[in-house]
Order: C-alpha cells, then structure tokens, then sequence
C-alpha cells in the first residue's frame, strides 16, 4: 500500500533463534524450501493462487531499522555479532512462484525459494500470511463467482474483514478471482479495482418518506441508479416508489433505472415479485440486485433450485472472512540444502503420511492439450 511500513518483524521469533545458531556455526549455507498446501478448502477441486505481489514488496523490503535492532537486543537473545549481521542484511536468493489468479492444486509448489539459509529462514512467516490469506480469499470468492453463472459478484465484505488489511488484500483477492469490483473504496485506489455501492438503509431513513430519498438519489446519479428497496417493505412500498421514480423523473429525462436491491426477506420470492413489476412496466433492462448472507452455496440454492430472478450480487461477511473454511493450510518446507557445493534432498518424515515431505529442488509443469486449449495434468519433476 502506499503508506510504507517497515514489516521485517512480521516474523516468528524462532526464525531468529534458528539464524542465530546458524550465524554462530560461521556458514550461511545455501537451501531450498518449498511453499504448498496440502487441502483444498471447502472439499473444493482447486484453489487460486493470490498474494504474491505483497510477498514480493516484503522481501525486497526486508530491513532490520535501527528501532528493530534495539528491540531484539532488549530480550538479552542475541549477540551483538549477529545483531550487526541483520543490521545489513538484505535478500538476495531466487524466488520462483506460479502466476497470480492461476488455479493450483495440493501438494504443488507455489513458491520456490532458493537463498542462504538464514535469509530463506527469516522471510517465512511473511510469504505464508500473505498467500495464505490472499489464496484463502482468492479461492472463496472463485468459488462464489462459479455459482453465479455469469451474474456479475461484487465484493462488499470490508466492515465483516479481520480489520484494515485483511479488508484491502481481501478485495485485491477478490478481484482476482473474477469479482467484478469491491465496495472498498481504498482497493478501489490502491490496485485499480471498480469501487462500487449505492446507499444503505440510513439514507432512505433520514428522509421523510422513501419516495423522497429515491428520488434525490435519482437526481443525483441519473446515470447509475440503484435504489434499496427493503428498509420498509420491498413489495408494498420498495419497488412501487423505485418504480414511480423512473416514470416521473428518470425516463422523462432520458435515463433509466439501473437496479433495485433486496438485502432482507426470501430473496428468491422477492426477486421474482419485483421482476414481475419491473417488466409489466417495460423496465426489463433494470437489474436485480441481492445482498445478506450470501455464499455459493446459497447463491446456487437461489439460481437452481429455487429459479430467483437476479442480476447480480453483493456478497460480504462469508467471502471476506471465507466463513465455511477460515484457514489456508500453506507450509514452508526445506526441501534440500547444501553440502561440499552440491544441493542435497531433504525429507521431513512423519506418522501423518500427508504430513511427509516431497524432497528435492522441484519444477512443475502443466500440461495442455493443444486442440481444447484445456489443462490435463500438472507434473512435477525433480529440477534436472
């Protein structure tokens, strides 16, 4: 973001407590880790790769300032050897890593860093929060949008986000996704994405009637209408006042109503009742929108089996916060390190086969079938 901050100690303490032990052994030796997951959230066939972008902002920030210096040597851990090494250091190893919005599957490596030990070490923390999150937000909000059948997600979730961050990034990896803008309005200026929203039910309320707020908003924004009509009741008053809105003021002076929305009630009962009116008054061009809870699963209830006439949707809480599945199982694993200059394997074993590692220096491979266009298959091969 555009306000700089220095994040270096957005790290685990163990990182220094192991580069500490590797300083004093006099080496900083070359090693490889891999970042990967072992499960896709929500029992889901992929997840989309996010994040990568901040990831990279960290490690070419990495800095230990004067203050962070100051910090580590009042806990007594360290010596003053190894706390003028990190008052210099920088990376300076290899970073691979798939494309952002790329579908990937378990077990795959996502990143691939190559550095001196110590340096490989004290940046995984950052690269796991950050793809961690970002894929988490990125995977739910695909998810989301491969339910709406082509219907058009905005992301609204920033008041329901793990506060300012996890909002920004979590539109940022919305977007990535397929959502077609965000009602954040700071991701909107940070990384280009369509800032989007009307009005909530405070603004119909300040007026003295609904018919009167409609119709301020519409002079307003002519251009773009879209009026909430549920904060009394959406079809005894909502839709007839959105309704008598366009035919006295928007279409006599060349607009049209561009949406209505529903955020309460049976929204799939509701949307077909206002569909209904919306065209027996020739305004089947006026889109509806929906908001309140919603999810894939939700969203796939509505449009299948329920039939609900909708346009787009606002989807917040349960896509911000990916409420059915909150954590992305992202790990950080040595995967070789080198001895008498040759890059050796290693393995981590474990009781919990899934636990156990994939050693050595890997690449991967998607294989696509040149008549469809279409991927087949991943394959990942030992990097010779």
């Amino acid at each position: 973001m555009s306000e700089k901050r220095n994040l270096t100690l957005v790290m685990d303490f163990y990182e220094l407590t192991m580069s500490q032990c590797y300083f004093n052994q006099g080496k900083d030796k070359m090693v490889a880790f891999d970042l990967f997951y072992r499960k896709n959230p929500d029992d889901g066939g992929f997840c989309v790769f996010a994040g990568l972008e901040q990831a990279i902002e960290y490690v070419k920030n990495l800095h230990f300032s004067e203050g962070d210096i100051e910090y580590l040597r009042s806990t007594n851990t360290f010596t003053e050897e190894f706390l003028d090494y990190l008052s210099t250091i920088r990376f300076t190893g290899d970073i691979d890593a798939i494309p952002e919005g790329t579908p990937v599957f378990p077990y795959e490596p996502l990143v691939r860093v190559k550095a001196p030990i110590i340096e490989a070490q004290l940046v995984e923390t950052a690269l796991l929060l950050t793809l961690n999150h970002q894929t988490l937000i990125a995977t739910k909000a695909r998810r989301i949008v491969q339910a709406s059948e082509g219907r058009a997600v905005m992301e609204f979730g920033a008041r329901r986000a793990h506060n300012f961050d996890a909002a920004i990034y979590g539109a940022r990896a919305a977007y990535i996704a397929g959502c077609a803008g965000t009602a954040t309005t700071y991701a909107g200026k940070e990384y280009g994405i369509p800032a989007l929203g009307t009005m909530a039910h405070s603004f119909v309320q300040s007026f003295p009637s609904e018919y009167e707020a409609f119709l301020y908003y519409a002079k307003t924004y002519p251009n773009n209408c879209t009026l909430l009509i549920d904060t009394y009741s959406t079809l005894k008053s909502g839709i007839k006042n959105a309704i008598k809105v366009a035919k006295e003021y928007l279409e006599p002076n060349g607009y049209r109503l561009k949406g209505v929305r529903i955020d309460s009630g049976d929204i799939a009962y509701l949307s077909k009742k206002c569909r209904k009116e919306l065209d027996a008054n020739g305004m089947q061009d006026c889109g509806i929108v929906i908001s309140n809870s919603l999810d894939e699963y939700v969203i796939s209830s509505l449009i299948q089996q329920q039939g609900a006439k909708i346009d787009s949707f606002g989807v917040g809480e349960n896509l911000i916060c990916s409420k059915n599945s909150p954590v992305f199982g992202g790990v950080y694993k040595m995967v070789a390190a080198e001895e008498n200059g040759v890059m050796v394997p290693k393995i981590k074993i474990s009781d919990n086969v899934e636990k156990v590692t994939n050693p050595g220096v890997k690449n991967l491979y998607r294989i696509i079938d040149k008549e469809t266009g279409k991927a087949l298959a991943d394959i990942m091969t030992l990097e010779d």
